[in-house]
């Protein structure tokens, strides 16, 4: 008996790639109940095989094997929100700590929409960057959203000057208009931990990394799955307090995690327009914040 033990411990597959199969049954307690835990592993695994690679391994394969504690935290933080790791939904980027490379997990600000999108109350978002050679008008408390005027011959829009994201609503109404100008961004960029790191995506995928600053604040203004979670869990808290108890106690919900979010390996597109999409969770604090 203990000759197979020793040898059923030998053939264990401790690779990045085993590891992630190995805790299959973790992410599954974890996920949203729409998502299929196979297939989430499978893309999971294939995520490691991206980027640089540097002898027999990639750079993402090193970063996991350096500390896989991080490696598997950042997966777990991928399953509770329903996001698929290592595309952009939930980036996997790789940053050195003390010399050595790790895993840092991020929400891309297409999984931010994701979220948005699950709660049910949104119909569209938007989300856009603004070059100097846009035409560009918006005044808040008259205008429900802001005009903005694109030449798509132009081979040149011209530097970055705003961004801005908006939601519409199932009843026809709109969000709060998010508007972040330069300034604002750099004040974001300034307080991302490792935003002048050679990995970090704000040095590569500059206009990404503002559409992702937009979507973040608008998160704030808009209902986001877990909202919807949490509030349902207070009224079921409490209804089991007044089935146990006299005098129940208030059951708070549980506060919503804010913070900046970065992402890597972003194309450099100037708009996102997303309908119609699924999936949800709310996302965990930002390293980067």
């Amino acid at each position: 008996m203990t000759t197979s033990t020793s040898q059923a411990v030998a053939k264990q597959d401790h690779s990045p790639r085993g590891m992630i199969a190995q805790y299959q049954g973790d992410f599954a307690q974890v996920m949203p109940s729409h998502i299929r835990p196979e297939t989430w592993v499978r893309i999971a695994q294939g995520a490691l095989k991206k980027g640089k690679k540097q002898g027999d391994y990639y750079e993402l394969e090193i970063a996991a094997m350096n500390n896989p504690g991080v490696f598997m935290a950042a997966l777990l933080d991928a399953a509770r929100l329903g996001l698929e790791p290592g595309t952009e939904e939930f980036w996997l980027t790789p940053r050195k700590v003390k010399g050595r490379l790790e895993i840092l997990g991020i929400p891309g600000y297409r999984g931010i929409i994701k979220l948005i999108y699950n709660a049910g109350f949104v119909s569209s978002v938007v989300a856009e960057c603004v070059y100097s050679n846009d035409r560009f008008t918006y005044h808040p408390g008259r205008d429900q959203y802001p005009q903005h005027e694109i030449d798509w011959d132009s081979e040149d829009r011209g530097k970055l000057r705003l961004v801005y994201a908006y939601a519409r609503m199932k009843d026809g109404s709109y969000s709060k208009v998010v508007v972040l100008n330069r300034h604002d961004i750099k004040r974001i960029k300034e307080s991302s931990q490792g935003s002048n790191s050679e990995y970090s995506p704000w040095q590569k995928h500059e206009a990404a990394m503002w559409l992702k600053s937009a979507v973040r604040q608008l998160a704030k203004w808009v209902p986001t799955s877990t909202e919807i979670r949490n509030d349902a869990k207070v009224v079921e808290s409490k209804r089991v307090q007044q089935e146990e108890f006299t005098a129940p106690a208030l059951v708070e919900a549980d506060p919503v995690l804010e913070g900046e979010l970065v992402d890597d390996g972003v194309t450099d597109a100037p708009a996102a327009y997303y309908e119609d999409a699924a999936d949800g969770g709310m996302f965990p604090p930002d390293p980067e914040a």
